[in-house]
């Protein structure tokens, strides 16, 4: 039997080298390494990687990766979701008007808005599997109607597209902190204490450290991360997954329910877009109509730079995460170097293009194409 098998053509022997090149996370990897060198020669004295840089371009790849990671596992289903953007303008509104202008409960307003979008990421999903329609046109449409929503519904009620005022009507709510609030301050003041990290040497902060804590922005990217990362590879369901997006018809035909999947992949779409919102609107203390312009586009482009492929059926939750911190190191890392900050979409276009290049050569190798 061994013989028998050591003979069979179907096992086929792997170098470690060929297992490396087809990992979806070796773009990122090579990115990450690129962009990091980069800005250390060219912006490390800038403050770039001082406590507070690191916070600030931190905060904003973790923008970019809670996004990332429902748009992933969408993609690795075969689907995409250009409302994502929209969805985050409208979720953190629908807070605004139910925390502020009617006066509920922080923590109420929150759930129900979590309920709302959820609902409408499963709405989308399902109009694209029992119609058959390209997600592309059914979340197109869906991206106009949540933004003119976002937009008229403030407009009617309070005559503006800005409602501000979530700050207090979330002081004391126990809900908020877990989207608004930091973590360790405990650590980070002794850590400013100690002189490890700077500290404010004069005004009403002086002795406080420049970085006080870590924004739960950044704590819901890494267990958001972690979440699509074992789910992915670990559970049954992220085989699904795969399978879904690789062959459809393949895995209706094994078993796989396809339809139930890929509806669940837009509701996680839908939540990871929210946390989003939810998060911004705790921080800036008031939801605007025009937040989350193009996030839809930031979201699969960060996805692509991290190795998935656009056909479906492959990728890694990891590998979009490390796409999302090269968006945001190269945003601020640009701004440290002291380069115009309107060159930052000719470096994104430029990933973006070498990505999908080396994406294409390691689709070939796994396929066999030519």
């Amino acid at each position: 039997m061994a013989d028998t098998a050591s003979l069979d053509e179907r096992v086929k022997e792997i170098s470690s080298l060929r297992k490396a090149l087809i990992r979806p996370e070796l773009g990122g990897i090579v990115g990450t390494v690129a962009v990091f060198t980069l800005f250390a020669l060219f912006a490390f004295d800038s403050g770039m990687f001082a406590a507070q840089g690191v916070l600030n371009w931190s905060l904003v790849s973790a923008q970019f990766m809670i996004i990332a990671v429902g748009a992933c596992l969408l993609m690795i289903a075969g689907e995409f979701d250009l409302s994502v953007g929209s969805m985050i303008g409208f979720a953190g509104m629908m807070i605004a008007v139910f925390g502020v202008v009617l006066g509920w409960p922080m923590w109420i307003a929150i759930l129900i808005t979590f309920a709302i979008c959820c609902a409408l990421g499963g709405l989308n999903g399902w109009i694209v599997v029992k119609t058959g329609l390209p997600s592309f046109i059914v979340t197109l449409a869906f991206l106009f109607i949540l933004r003119g929503f976002t937009i008229y519904i403030p407009q009617t009620i309070e005559r503006k597209t800005i409602i501000g005022g979530i700050r207090d009507a979330a002081e004391g709510d126990w809900l908020a902190p877990i989207f608004g609030g930091k973590i360790g301050q405990g650590l980070f003041q002794w850590m400013g204490d100690a002189g490890i990290i700077e500290v404010f040497e004069r005004g009403s902060r002086e002795g406080q450290p420049v970085v006080d804590g870590i924004p739960m922005l950044v704590i819901w990217a890494v267990a958001l991360i972690i979440f699509g990362h074992i789910l992915l590879t670990r559970t049954r369901f992220g085989n699904w997954i795969f399978a879904s997006g690789g062959d459809p018809e393949a895995a209706r035909n094994s078993g796989v329910p396809v339809s139930k999947v890929k509806i669940l992949m837009f509701v996680m779409t839908a939540f990871c877009a929210t946390v989003l919102a939810v998060c911004q609107v705790m921080e800036f203390g008031s939801a605007g109509a025009d937040r989350g312009l193009l996030k839809e586009f930031e979201a699969i482009i960060a996805v692509v730079i991290g190795g998935a492929l656009l056909t479906g059926g492959y990728g890694s939750v990891l590998g979009a995460a490390l796409g999302a911190l090269i968006f945001g190191v190269v945003q601020q890392g640009l701004f440290f170097a002291g380069v115009e900050s309107s060159l930052f979409r000719v470096f994104l276009g430029v990933i973006l293009l070498a990505a999908v290049i080396l994406n294409t050569y390691i689709r070939r190798i796994i396929t066999g194409e030519r």
